[in-house]
């Protein structure tokens, strides 16, 4: 496969790509920054290239992050939902998630809402949309509604992963926690099997030991974690570096990031029952990885990953074949990456038999300014 550099809709002073496909297509979303107000901006995939960017949202207090982006999703009616976070509290780091949609493509949208009401000026992002049967919404992020520690709460002073779902009138019908323990700051991930949804995220036990972690959506109820791979990662603090999920019928593919011998590597398992048991990790990077991983799967049942590669001193984007027997094709470099943790974490996207790819580079320019890049490629 070969990739092209094609000139990215997103403006200068712009990064925190997120790229979500659909029936309808890809959305590629990033955030733009002119003064003090930043802009949610998208674009879509189309046959002639990307479509003009429109803007969804728009503030002067938002909570910015190069690891906890915006997004903008299409659903199968056209409706477009947007998802952005606005501080609550500059001493605590606390901010809340917002929602907002749009029924006439983008043009309007509705006043911004959250999906949590818990009231508390902590945490709320990390967030991760899904679209659920009848065009309807379903969104999972992470909750630090009982991040303080108290003294009469043992169950206080952790990370929660909370699951929100909207009916057809936007009325919320769920608001349940999933896992009262997750890792404090890395992504979380969620697509919708054959069986129902599926999420992974960065698991926390009370060792310490941060492996990834899946929970599927039966019946209306989330079931317990389980563990995808027994890394045994124990760290005191967060990696922010979550994992990446994909899943077609009830195949499913789930990469992550991990640290063994004191080397950052990449990883890759498939499972063929909607993620109830996973195959044995294929690893993605050749001499290390920095992480921040992506992960489609194919119609043939393999998967094209992406990562960070870093070996010698450099870090570059890469991406490769794998497929469940553990084979790999040869790595292809998509681009150095510059600009440090600010450089963000690289997106993925398939629009037929086209991968689309961005990420945000500052050019190796003086003032340091980034600016998110795409490319594309034929899936042979």
């Amino acid at each position: 496969m070969t990739l092209q550099r094609v000139m990215s809709p997103a403006g200068a002073s712009s990064s925190e790509p997120q790229i979500i496909a659909s029936d309808r297509g890809l959305v590629l979303s990033w955030v733009e920054r002119v003064g003090t107000t930043s802009s949610l901006k998208f674009a879509e995939r189309t046959g002639s290239g990307w479509s003009t960017p429109m803007t969804a949202a728009s503030g002067d207090d938002w909570f910015l992050s190069y690891a906890d982006v915006p997004s903008v999703m299409q659903l199968g009616n056209d409706t477009l939902v947007a998802q952005w976070l606005k501080t609550t509290d500059p001493r605590t780091e606390g901010y809340d998630l917002l929602l907002s949609y749009s029924t006439d493509n983008g043009k309007t949208w509705a006043p911004p809402f959250t999906p949590h009401h818990d009231g508390t000026r902590f945490q709320h992002g990390f967030a991760s949309l899904v679209e659920l049967p009848g065009n309807t919404v379903g969104v999972l992020w992470l909750d630090g509604r009982n991040s303080e520690f108290l003294d009469n709460d043992p169950d206080s002073g952790s990370m929660t992963l909370r699951y929100a779902a909207f009916d057809s009138a936007w009325k919320q019908v769920a608001d349940v926690d999933i896992d009262h323990k997750t890792c404090e700051c890395c992504q979380t991930a969620a697509a919708v099997t054959a069986d129902g949804v599926l999420t992974a995220y960065r698991d926390r036990d009370n060792d310490e030991v941060r492996d990834i972690g899946v929970s599927r959506l039966e019946g209306g109820t989330w079931t317990p974690a389980t563990i995808v791979a027994r890394d045994n990662w124990k760290i005191d603090f967060c990696p922010v570096n979550g994992p990446s999920l994909a899943a077609r019928g009830r195949d499913a593919v789930v990469a992550w990031f991990t640290v063994k011998n004191e080397r950052g590597q990449a990883y890759a398992a498939f499972s063929n029952d909607a993620g109830r048991t996973w195959g044995m990790p294929i690893r993605l990077d050749d001499a290390g990885s920095l992480g921040r991983v992506d992960v489609e799967l194919l119609d043939d049942g393999s998967a094209i990953a992406s990562w960070v590669e870093f070996a010698e001193g450099a870090s570059s984007v890469r991406i490769r074949r794998i497929d469940r027997t553990g084979a790999r094709s040869m790595p292809i470099t998509v681009a150095g990456v510059t600009g440090g943790r600010a450089s963000g974490f690289p997106r993925m996207g398939l629009r037929g038999n086209e991968l689309v790819i961005a990420w945000s580079d500052s050019g190796g320019g003086e003032d340091g300014q980034l600016q998110v890049q795409t490319a594309v490629g034929q899936i042979p």
